[in-house]
């Protein structure tokens, strides 16, 4: 039997279920996925879940906001990619050893092309990105784009943090999160790596209200519930081509189901699971 989970919180709106349930079961696998709530100041809470993780009465465990950097302290490893980034989605247990990996950032690499081969058009050959944030789901984005060639800058409300990043990996800029002093005309890619914007804060965006973007911007908001949030909207409404991270959940959901079980489910089966 196969036990997975997802800790994080809030988790009350998660899709996570839904997407492992059916990986289970197009894979002709016993066993279920659980949400583990812990509240961000819950240490002991996340070491007494994490040894389960250890023990084995847990297969594997994903990993999301607050916990995606705070789970690290606890692993025995760090897989390459994890340990470059600096944050953690995905947990499992090798020969009594906890190790963390992190599937973040080649799951949005992948969708971000796919979304980038319908709008080819849209994109120069100085590719230009501004990531919107600075935490766990932003160290996957950068270390993403920078190994796919991009000229990536980083904005945070917490300055600092975006500075921490930016020491992190070499070549990021950091910005000041001031919209009216930014030259927004040569960028081809916003990203929102924040919460801004998830259920139920819906009626919120990370970019100011009216704030007019150069036609060939094209945006991807890592937040995918609800299907179509205000950034997106707000961009449609200026004829821009914009997305969600539903995709990029599909596939960093379904690297993990690899790693924990050695299956490669379908992605148009767990894409159907979310839309039932």
């Amino acid at each position: 039997m196969i036990h997975l989970g997802l800790i994080g919180f809030p988790l009350g709106y998660s899709l996570s279920p839904k997407i492992h349930t059916a990986a289970l079961k197009a894979c002709g696998l016993q066993g279920d996925y659980s949400l583990f709530p812990i509240h961000p100041d819950d240490k002991q809470g996340l070491k007494d879940l994490l040894a389960r993780v250890r023990s084995g009465e847990i297969t594997g465990l994903n990993v999301t906001i607050p916990h995606k950097q705070n789970v690290i302290e606890f692993m025995d490893e760090l897989d390459l990619t994890a340990q470059a980034i600096g944050a953690v989605n995905t947990i499992y247990s090798r020969d009594n050893k906890l190790v963390g990996d992190n599937t973040d950032a080649f799951g949005f690499l992948k969708d971000l092309n796919h979304f980038l081969a319908r709008n080819q058009s849209k994109i120069v050959k100085r590719k230009s990105a501004i990531i919107l944030g600075a935490g766990g789901s932003a160290r996957a984005v950068v270390y993403a784009l920078l190994n796919d060639g991009w000229n990536v800058n980083i904005t945070a409300r917490r300055i600092e943090q975006a500075q921490e990043l930016s020491w992190r990996f070499v070549g990021v800029n950091v910005m000041e999160l001031n919209f009216q002093t930014f030259n927004l005309s040569y960028l081809q890619l916003i990203v929102n790596t924040t919460p801004i914007g998830m259920t139920p804060n819906i009626d919120q965006s990370p970019l100011p209200e009216k704030l007019s973007l150069p036609s060939n911007t094209l945006i991807y908001d890592l937040v995918y519930n609800p299907r179509e949030t205000k950034l997106v909207k707000d961009a449609h409404t200026q004829g821009l081509q914009a997305t969600t991270g539903l995709g990029m959940l599909i596939e960093q959901a379904s690297l993990s189901f690899e790693i924990w079980t050695g299956h490669n489910p379908p992605r148009e089966i767990l894409l159907q699971s979310v839309d039932q």
